[in-house]
């Protein structure tokens, strides 16, 4: 075996080939788009590369045929937020063979110590969490947009190599062809009628302003936690414009206080469901026309909750149960959805975990983020509970 480090168009080739190999018979997984996969690793498109650094590697057997891959990276503001400076791995894909999985993680290991990290977690994404983070621990079904998927093999080379599970990540689903639990509906009727709150939905005229807000919700809702980061407002103003085909304003929501924003919600089209009909991950012509038609035809059935926040005063108030009443009457006019997806709700979280729940959610699926201490003898701690 060897590895090369992908660094032109030949090994950025083979790098795309893996996913090709390890799920040619998985009727689970959809191919993600090369172009956004490559976006990920491109400082022009990816702000990540203004405070950190990233590496990729692909495995070779001895006949030269792909069979592994990994990439490596920092995020400098980030790594040194816990008791050792912590690195990431992500876009892991590999064979059966542990063998192959150690020798990728040895290499990601051996260069991030180089950088001075003390640990790697993984896998994870070069950005934001909300996308393609964690390894699927159960719940082997068609992933929704965004989510990771990956052969239930992949636990135990993780776990052989040393990985421990640092949290757990839950996936809940919403069958929108049944009523939502009456108490949770009660609820959300009497806050959305408060005179003080306020509810708007994203129009693209006033997107600038919206991300002065999501950031003002993100810090009032996650700054106490451990991994918190204040958004970076380029980065997700890219991710807005860049995903302008795909989002749905009306899927898009902020409350307001006495027009103080104090808690956001944004859901998307499951996006895979289009995804399934592109086999080679190509964006040519052809397969533009085929995502166009499925998207101006609305056939999407799924929608899926990438993230929801309350700003800490408001997060027993019902405002979360608010935004749902009011998401109702847009659903309303869009029949075609039949289910949704909430993810993810982290361990360490209870009060979101306790809000899916309140739903009338159904836990569908698991992911582990995984953390490698590269001091064998040190203590492994999970991460910290949210009070």
């Amino acid at each position: 075996m060897k590895l090369i480090e992908v660094t032109d168009k030949a090994s950025r080739n083979l790098f795309h080939k893996l996913p090709h190999i390890i799920y040619q018979d998985d009727p689970n997984f959809s191919c993600p788009l090369i172009s956004m996969t490559e976006e990920n690793f491109d400082p022009q498109k990816n702000s990540f590369f203004k405070h950190g650094k990233a590496i990729r590697w692909v495995l070779l057997n001895s006949r030269d045929e792909p069979i592994g891959r990994i990439a490596a990276f920092i995020d400098f503001d980030k790594a040194s937020a816990f008791e050792q400076p912590t690195g990431n791995i992500g876009f892991f894909e590999c064979i059966n063979n542990q063998e192959a999985a150690t020798t990728l993680f040895d290499k990601a290991k051996g260069w991030l110590a180089a950088q001075g990290m003390e640990a790697m977690d993984g896998p994870s994404n070069l950005g934001e969490n909300y996308m393609n983070h964690g390894l699927l621990a159960s719940g082997f079904m068609p992933q929704g947009f965004g989510m990771p998927y990956n052969p239930p093999y992949y636990l135990d080379l993780f776990k052989n190599y040393g990985f421990n599970v640092y949290y757990e990540q839950y996936c809940f689903h919403i069958d929108y062809t049944k009523p939502f639990p009456e108490r949770f509906w009660k609820v959300a009727e009497w806050v959305a009628k408060k005179p003080q709150y306020s509810f708007k939905h994203l129009e693209w005229s006033r997107v600038d302003k919206i991300i002065e807000e999501f950031c003002e919700v993100y810090d009032g809702a996650w700054r106490k936690h451990e991994h918190y980061k204040p958004l970076d407002r380029e980065e997700l103003r890219n991710f807005i414009v860049s995903s302008k085909m795909l989002l749905d304003p009306e899927f898009v929501w902020l409350a307001y206080c006495d027009n103080k924003p104090i808690a956001l919600f944004v859901m998307v089209p499951d996006f895979n469901q289009a995804l399934r009909y592109i086999k080679n991950g190509k964006l040519n012509l052809w397969n533009m026309i085929k995502l166009m038609w499925f998207i101006k035809r609305g056939k999407f059935t799924r929608a899926r909750i990438f993230i929801m926040g309350i700003v800490e005063k408001y997060q027993r108030s019902g405002i979360d149960a608010a935004i749902f009443w009011h998401l109702n009457k847009v659903m309303q006019h869009k029949p075609g959805y039949k289910e949704i997806e909430l993810s993810w709700a982290g361990d360490f979280n209870p009060k979101i975990v306790s809000l899916y729940k309140s739903t009338g959610g159904t836990h569908a699926k698991t992911h582990y983020q995984m953390r490698y201490l590269f001091d064998r003898e040190k203590t492994f701690e999970r991460c910290k509970t949210i009070e």
